[in-house]
């Protein structure tokens, strides 16, 4: 890039706070947009007052898929018009724009996954993402907004919400049981150190004025080689029990493709799951 200055918002969440230290340990300028310093994304008068840019990484949003059930207007509500106001920042400063859509292609017809697979969202909070996508094709088209879209499959890290499945999983370690719903979906968890590498990439990324990119490792694991790895490494003892609740429209599969990533992005994951959930462990312990 020839100018450093990088917009990001959602900059205090997991992977905002990820991304904003590596980008500035590599001397980039930055803007956090963020509920925490009082910008909320979603009402745009509010945006006036956001200095000039180059590029924006768009992070901000709603994103924990049980709830999406339970608050779907939310979700659509805030990732949608959010993602919309980013874009037209985007277009009144001639920036470029890198959003964060995710995993979007339901039940996978064929593993492992490339970026041509059919797109088919089965949760409110996949459809609210794809549409966020949309918008980005149509201010391309329209505007010629250059874009890259980054679809992540299960990022994994230290500073992640207990909400999610790693570090649900080792706080329930500390206390002697572990109580989980299904064993056997699988995933391709991806760690965050790998991501930030991924947008960091696309930052730098000039070939081409719009790309999409799944970011994972290429390997999936259950629910239950997780718990055989965590057992490994915690070297405790506890009882593990399932309830087998399935969860609705629940996928048993994920694997990405990332050679597109690796081909134009020069970007290959360098962690693998024992690492990731080694380092993952000993940050909560």
């Amino acid at each position: 890039m020839s100018k450093k200055t990088v917009l990001v918002t959602g900059s205090s969440g997991f992977i905002g706070k990820h991304l904003t230290k590596k980008l500035s340990s590599l001397g980039y300028e930055i803007i956090s947009l963020d509920s925490k310093n009082g910008y909320d994304l979603t009402i745009r008068e509010k945006l006036n007052d956001i200095p000039v840019f180059d590029l924006m990484i768009h992070l901000a949003g709603s994103l924990f898929v049980p709830e999406s059930y339970k608050n779907p207007y939310k979700f659509y509500h805030d990732n949608i018009i959010s993602t919309l106001n980013a874009l037209e920042l985007c277009r009144i400063n001639n920036a470029r724009f890198i959003y964060a859509s995710s995993y979007v292609y339901g039940n996978p017809q064929s593993l492992p996954i490339d970026e041509n697979h059919l797109i088919q969202p089965s949760n409110p909070y996949m459809q609210s993402k794809l549409i966020g996508e949309n918008l980005c094709e149509g201010y391309y088209r329209d505007f010629k907004t250059p874009i890259i879209i980054l679809r992540p499959f299960n990022i994994i890290g230290t500073g992640q919400h207990k909400n999610f499945l790693i570090p649900k999983i080792i706080h329930q370690i500390q206390s002697g049981k572990v109580s989980l719903f299904d064993p056997r979906p699988k995933r391709d968890f991806v760690y965050i150190t790998d991501v930030v590498d991924a947008f960091i990439a696309a930052a730098n990324y000039r070939k081409s004025d719009f790309e999409v990119f799944n970011i994972g490792s290429g390997i999936s694991y259950s629910v239950e080689e997780v718990i055989r790895i965590l057992k490994k490494i915690s070297k405790k003892k506890f009882m593990v029990e399932y309830t087998n609740e399935y969860r609705q429209n629940e996928i048993l599969d994920t694997i990405a493709n990332i050679n597109k990533a690796k081909r134009l992005l020069n970007w290959t994951p360098k962690i693998d799951i024992k690492t990731a959930l080694k380092q993952i462990f000993e940050s909560q312990i």
